[in-house]
């Protein structure tokens, strides 16, 4: 069945740039809250949205002073706060593409996003520079390495001098809607990760429905959007959804815990949360969860991956407030979702946004009746989808069936137009939020001296959704023991992001496989959720 959605609400212009939206908002409300960065100590600092645009336009400065430019590719490597929030801004207001990259990266995660995209420029914190070390010679597009403090190295630029020294006043560029503005990694089944395209026009659709529909975000609200810098995520709502409209971000630059993340909550009456799944199902496991006394959050949504409905229900007993899901991806903006207003059904998807038509097809792109598990398709035709894949055109095409966009995703519709998930169409693993390829895990084990052939797959896991398993068929001669199991474990955190590693590995003399000798993840995906 095909549900038909309202007439799409916004038409965007032909020419936008986020960046200037920001500007004119600073220059109206200079002196209004943008950032309250709270640090793991406790102690905190505002930034206002006239001191905020400031600080982006010395940015914009330096970035022209050093020769980076419009359609430029550069590489954002840092974690969160002021630093973060001006660089995106800067870079935007210069006209160029953002790639952004998690600050657990590693040297072999770096080289392959600056060779497949071509990346000019790359701006780390002072941590990720001997990472990056290793890989830089290399790679022949990188001209400037960056860093905000503690550039005593060879070859690296300190951009605290060049942004102080640099003027106040910067002409945002006026960007076409249709020109690359991100260029985001996500993780395939094969092969290396895929640069998602994002065009200049992305925000204004997702200003429209995500941060206005779904999160609620209002001018008074002091929002609390937990992703980090790095992912398409952050860019939707700690830097789009409150920035986009006049609110005030709040920014904790300290570790997860669910006690700390409650008296936060609490202490600085927190308005709008939105966060992983992984983190509500933790905070909902803290005893006496009522004695914190949340009274000021009003809106509450959670993405990544599906919420627990038992979560759900904690939340709403202890605190009055209803945990609202939101599914979309990085090749997109909000799809589905249980919108402000809208009846809530736990362990539903939702319904989908305004701005899209969803189905849920079979093989042959042929839409389904009620109640039957298909794939979840979008039509083609919706504004705020992607561009592409950089440089992968069969990958692109691939995603399409016919004049449907492919999720990858399977799932169901009942009667009343909610979206039912039911699992991944693919390999990929979603652990805590993070996407996670299995060919990335397996590259980086196969690498290990004692490891003849790997297999990861999702294995299923009541705090993180799930988590990544490996089995292992070690190399002659070699007897798996729980030492080993570290030692690999070690050695794919080193290679890889450490979110990435295995938390489970189990040692096999043999893998299933097809005629062809591929690997069938799908036996070993059933053999974990049978055991579960």
């Amino acid at each position: 069945m095909e549900l038909t959605a309202k007439e799409q609400p916004i038409q965007i212009p032909s020419e936008y740039n986020f960046a200037a939206e920001v500007d004119r908002y600073a220059s109206a409300h200079p002196d209004k809250a943008a950032l309250l960065i709270v640090e793991d100590s406790g102690e905190s600092v505002t930034h206002t949205y006239g001191q905020l645009v400031n600080y982006a336009n010395r940015i914009a400065n330096a970035f022209t002073e050093l020769g980076v430019t419009r359609g430029d590719t550069v590489m954002v490597l840092l974690p969160r706060g002021l630093e973060a929030y001006g660089t995106y801004l800067g870079l935007l207001k210069i006209g160029a593409i953002i790639l952004p990259g998690s600050e657990m990266l590693r040297a072999k995660d770096i080289e392959y996003r600056i060779k497949h995209a071509g990346v000019k420029a790359v701006i780390a914190f002072p941590p990720l520079i001997p990472e990056i070390n290793t890989v830089r010679s290399g790679c022949d597009s990188l001209r400037y390495c960056l860093v905000f403090g503690g550039a005593d190295e060879a070859g690296w630029t300190d951009l605290n001098p060049l942004v102080d020294k640099a003027s106040e006043t910067f002409a945002t560029v006026n960007t076409r809607a249709d020109e690359t503005a991100i260029l985001s990694y996500t993780s395939g089944t094969t092969g290396g990760p895929k640069g998602v395209m994002h065009s200049y026009g992305w925000p204004y659709a997702h200003l429209a429905i995500a941060a206005t529909q779904w999160l609620g975000v209002q001018e008074s609200d002091l929002v609390w959007a937990t992703a980090a810098p790095g992912w398409m995520k952050w860019i939707w709502s700690p830097f789009v959804s409150i920035l986009g409209k006049g609110a005030t971000a709040f920014v904790y630059s300290g570790r997860f815990s669910p006690t700390r993340y409650l008296k936060l909550l609490e202490s600085f009456q927190i308005s709008v949360l939105c966060a992983t799944p992984t983190e509500y199902r933790m905070m909902a496991k803290v005893d006496k969860l009522e004695q914190y006394k949340l009274d000021r959050l009003r809106s509450a949504c959670s993405a990544g991956e599906p919420l627990n409905r038992e979560v759900i229900d904690t939340f709403r007993r202890a605190f009055n407030i209803l945990v609202r899901d939101g599914y979309g991806q990085t090749e997109s903006t909000l799809l589905i979702g249980t919108f402000l207003g809208m009846e809530a059904r736990p362990g539903s998807m939702g319904r989908p946004s305004p701005l899209v038509k969803a189905a849920i097809i079979d093989e042959a792109g042929n839409p389904l009746p009620v109640g039957e598990v298909g794939d979840i398709a979008i039509d083609r035709s919706m504004i705020a989808l992607f561009q592409g894949y950089l440089h992968d055109p069969e990958r692109t095409a691939r995603s399409y069936r016919g004049n449907w966009y492919v999720t990858g995703d399977q799932g169901r519709m009942d009667e009343d137009g909610y979206f039912w998930f039911e699992g991944r169409a693919d390999d990929i693993i979603i652990s805590s939020g993070y996407t996670i390829g299995p060919f990335e895990v397996e590259d980086a084990l196969v690498k290990h001296p004692l490891v003849a052939e790997a297999a990861a797959v999702a294995s299923p896991d009541p705090i993180r959704g799930h988590i990544v398993k490996a089995f292992v068929i070690l190399k002659d001669g070699t007897t798996g023991t729980p030492e080993l199991v570290y030692e690999l474990q070690d050695h794919v955190k080193k290679l890889t992001a450490p979110y990435k590693y295995p938390r489970k590995i189990e040692f096999v003399d043999e893998l299933p496989k097809t005629n062809s000798g591929k690997i069938r993840r799908i036996e070993l995906r059933q053999k974990e959720l049978d055991r579960s």
